[in-house]
């Protein structure tokens, strides 16, 4: 969303070289917009709404067992400390089955061991 980002490229060739769905766990929706207002325009986050309505980007809902298992994963993560957003989404990885995760956050992804694999391949 931030065209000044060193990482933009990176990320905008990913999302746009994207051969299968992209689903977007729904508490990270609530993160980009935090973040998004405090260092964007609004049309930053306006249009990833627009990506979502049209069906570019999907959003999964956490079911109550990715409650409970968010609640497992930042108790063995304390010490990291793995916050609620992150757990969520290591717990709709796991739950879809997905070997890999886009994402720029490697410190605490590349510390996290999901139940299916031993590692997931991080993007990009």
């Amino acid at each position: 969303m931030d065209r000044s980002d060193t990482d933009h490229q990176r990320c905008a060739a990913l999302v746009e070289g994207a051969k299968e769905p992209i689903i977007i766990p729904a508490p990270v929706i609530v993160e980009v917009d935090w973040l998004a207002s405090r260092r964007l325009r609004p049309e930053a986050f306006l249009s990833l709404l627009a990506d979502i309505e049209e069906a570019r980007l999907n959003v999964e809902e956490l079911q109550d067992s990715d409650y409970a298992r968010c609640r497992e994963l930042i108790d063995r993560y304390r010490d990291l400390p793995l916050g609620f957003v992150d757990a969520a989404v290591i717990s709709l990885v796991e739950r879809l089955g997905e070997a890999k995760l886009a994402t720029l956050d490697h410190r605490h992804f590349r510390v996290v061991r999901p139940r299916h694999m031993p590692s997931l391949r991080l993007l990009p």
